[in-house]
């Protein structure tokens, strides 16, 4: 497994890990055009403006040259945590084949340190309240509960949680 800074060459890899990731998760959730609507923001154009956006970095896992996962850092804009000193942890998808290979975990010590290069001292996320799978995973690393969130799928909101680490 390599873990790499990603570059425009990943960003259909990138967008084809999200949205199989994403609908493989949740697509039963929503109705089609509330999912259609959001999967709609993720553009070519929205990819590309976002990896030339210095305020973002994205890495990618691969193996045998595939990619598998993949994670973004950026500014925070979640509430529940203070202003100063937070990145937040934008996306952390896999595809469903790399769960339990070491990816998540490589990915999230990559997401870690870069967010501690960028200067923060915490980092912040959401995830759906009903996502155990995912709450587990981050209450290893440390993160804690901040409180409710309301994430946007077309017109449907998602009752998600902020959680926040000390880094």
């Amino acid at each position: 497994m390599i873990i790499r800074p990603a570059t425009t060459a990943d960003l259909n890899a990138i967008d084809h890990v999200f949205r199989t990731s994403f609908c493989d998760t949740f697509a039963n959730l929503y109705a089609s055009e509330d999912l259609d609507a959001f999967l709609g923001q993720f553009t070519c154009d929205a990819w590309q403006r976002e990896m030339a956006d210095p305020a973002y970095a994205f890495a990618v896992g691969e193996q045998d040259g595939e990619i598998l996962g993949y994670a973004k850092v950026g500014p925070n804009k979640l509430p529940h945590v203070s202003a100063q000193g937070v990145a937040e942890l934008k996306q952390l998808y896999l595809l469903r084949r790399a769960h339990g290979t070491g990816l998540a975990r490589h990915l999230m010590e990559w997401v870690l340190n870069e967010a501690r290069r960028r200067g923060a001292q915490r980092l912040a996320l959401s995830v759906w309240e009903n996502n155990h799978r995912a709450q587990a995973f981050y209450r290893r690393y440390g993160f804690e509960d901040r409180g409710p969130y309301d994430f946007m799928v077309g017109t449907q909101a998602d009752h998600d949680r902020v959680w926040e680490v000390a880094l």
